[in-house]
């Protein structure tokens, strides 16, 4: 199974794993890296590190980060560009954390990637959206009844 560490700024990551947990369950095999005022990056480095050796089983690891070029982002990056059986994934939010938990078993990093992407594309809407999304399968629906 896909490791998967969260990390991110503030406590971003062990409160976005604390509710993906609540939603889905325990996970085995994935840990939150924060961030928090008055760590370093070298010291953020060696979290993140720890993280991920600790969740690897052999079948590579995925980082979730939150902040595209932030330093949670960055380090990440310098330790992907270290393994060709890790992914960086940035911009993550709880869709995409939550239901790609759910679908990394047997899943190698670079298909649950772009798995991942989609996926939070999908969780990013409005409830306008959905609601015109209702409106018109109902219209379909109506329009298929009169036939």
């Amino acid at each position: 199974m896909l490791g998967l560490v969260i990390t991110g700024h503030g406590r971003f990551a062990s409160g976005l794993l604390q509710g993906v947990e609540q939603v889905v369950g325990e996970q085995p095999q994935c840990c939150a890296v924060d961030f928090p005022e008055g760590v370093s990056t070298a010291e953020l480095m060696v979290m993140l590190e720890q993280a991920c050796a600790a969740c690897d089983s052999g079948e590579g690891v995925v980082i979730l980060s939150d902040l595209l070029g932030g330093s949670p982002f960055r380090q990440a990056a310098m330790i992907a560009k270290q393994h060709a059986d890790y992914q960086v994934i940035t911009g993550t939010n709880m869709q995409l954390a939550a239901e790609m938990m759910l679908e990394r078993e047997g899943m190698n990093p670079q298909s649950f990637r772009d798995m991942a992407l989609e996926c939070g594309r999908r969780g990013v809407t409005s409830l306008w959206h959905e609601e015109q999304k209702c409106n018109q399968q109902q219209n379909d629906s109506v329009s298929l009844d009169g036939i």
